[in-house]
């Protein structure tokens, strides 16, 4: 019988401010993982192995405890040693066919149930998903013949030197786990790609690789921005739902494909333009605008005329007479009254964000902040386009945040003004006298 291979023991370093385990990001009131684990169950799989590191190991074991009609095992990989790693980790739990899954990356459930099929035909040994690529991608590249038969993978290769279009999608079927072990310990390479140089091991000692076209949603989870194109492919997806459970007040508008969770609340005023989805207990406040396609955790309190255009917003978190456009915000974050993000680039360029020590151009004209959990953003400070603010990190009051801040730092702005007496007060001040001459229309 065919076994998931789930692997989830990889360390997002290029996914920060946010939170590393990107399969725990909750979209649509549950954790993407298990978004993943439904659609595999869809393809007929009924057996999990999931592939944790020592950070996640207890909150995988977690979550699969909550499948109970699966068949479920957790196994630690003990050091980062990539996808060959991982598939060594759950070594001895491996025979037979496999499909080997990768959490970071986000399909239709067609995807799995192509590949599924394709082995399930019984003229292939490896099945490898594949997506094409109008631009570059950084991952690998497969070279096939007119019947789809791949003869060679091409790893990482340098922008420009694609061997094609054709890109690796980690949603892999293997005839017998045995042959990819196996291959796995006489890969020699001294990069991070031994998984890609065992099956090209595979395919020059005779076993039939085949490609197995896909046209469908492929959002690959690499940097945090990633997150927009899988929220907007489960967001634009819904039908309109109104929870029993969920209260829209008098004078609200509810327009188009919008779910609202249950306990969710609308108040008088409110305008929320689908596609959206509101998490349970939500609060939508008075005057508050949500449109251009949102994602509005569960808990959250988006306060009174504030402006949310095209954003994750994470659970629990706060805001009040703010404008948040094309921003990421994670759980807990909260903006105090007055408070924006800057989304639009004064030369309408496309924006870059500094990852580690490199600029790295997102592809977007409109990006905001990327914000960890539990940040704060005092009153009137602005935050302009592609910066990113760490986990516990404050942006004080009237701060214009210009570049990334850390994990647990503080941005303050300087006082400049001084306090002097002013003397003796003139009896009627201009303001008065107006007041006044209103008193007597």
């Amino acid at each position: 019988m065919l076994k998931a291979l789930v692997l989830c023991g990889g360390i997002g370093n290029r996914f920060q401010p946010l939170h590393e385990n990107k399969f725990l990001l909750s979209f649509l009131g549950k954790p993407l993982l298990l978004h993943i684990v439904d659609m595999l169950r869809d393809a007929g799989i009924q057996q999990f192995i999931f592939v944790a590191n020592k950070e996640n190991m207890e909150e995988l074991r977690l979550v699969a405890q909550g499948l109970d009609d699966l068949v479920c095992r957790v196994v630690l990989q003990e050091e980062h040693s990539g996808m060959a790693g991982a598939v060594e980790a759950a070594g001895e739990y491996l025979d037979g066919p496999v499909l080997v899954v990768s959490s970071n990356d986000v399909v239709e459930p067609s995807a799995y149930l192509k590949v599924v099929e394709a082995l399930e035909k019984g003229d292939s040994d490896v099945c490898l998903l594949a997506s094409r690529k109008g631009q570059y991608f950084p991952g690998g590249y497969l070279v096939v013949d007119e019947q789809m038969k791949v003869s060679r993978i091409v790893e990482k290769p340098k922008p420009g030197e694609e061997p094609g279009d054709l890109v690796n999608v980690v949603v892999h079927a293997h005839r017998d786990a045995h042959w990819l072990l196996d291959a796995l310990l006489r890969a020699d390479t001294e990069r991070d790609d031994r998984y890609e140089v065992a099956l090209d091991l595979l395919i020059r000692e005779g076993k039939r690789v085949t490609a197995v076209p896909y046209v469908g949603f492929w959002g690959p989870l690499k940097y945090p921005w990633d997150i927009f194109p899988v929220m907007e492919y489960f967001v634009w997806g819904l039908r309109r739902r109104v929870s029993l459970g969920a209260r829209v007040a008098p004078g609200a508008v509810v327009e188009g494909s919008v779910v609202l969770a249950d306990g969710a609340r609308v108040l008088e005023h409110a305008v929320i333009r689908g596609p959206a989805y509101i998490g349970e207990k939500a609060i939508i406040g008075n005057n508050v605008l949500i449109r251009g396609g949102c994602h509005i955790g569960a808990g959250s309190v988006v306060g009174f005329s504030t402006e949310v255009k095209h954003s994750y917003i994470g659970r629990s978190c706060w805001f009040h007479s703010n404008y948040v456009g094309d921003s990421i915000i994670d759980d807990g974050c909260s903006f105090g009254s007055g408070a924006v993000t800057a989304n639009l680039r004064f030369d309408e360029g496309i924006v870059k964000v500094r990852v580690g020590d490199e600029r790295v151009a997102t592809g977007m004209d409109k990006l905001g902040v990327i914000m960890g959990r539990r940040s704060q953003v005092g009153i009137n400070a602005s935050l302009m386009p592609g910066v990113l603010v760490g986990p516990g990190a404050v942006v004080g009051p009237h701060v214009n945040l210009t570049g990334n801040l850390g994990a647990g730092q503080r941005a303050l702005a300087q006082a400049e003004y001084r306090v002097e007496d002013m003397g003796e007060m003139a009896p009627i001040t201009e303001r008065e006298k107006m007041r006044r001459k209103l008193e007597g229309i």
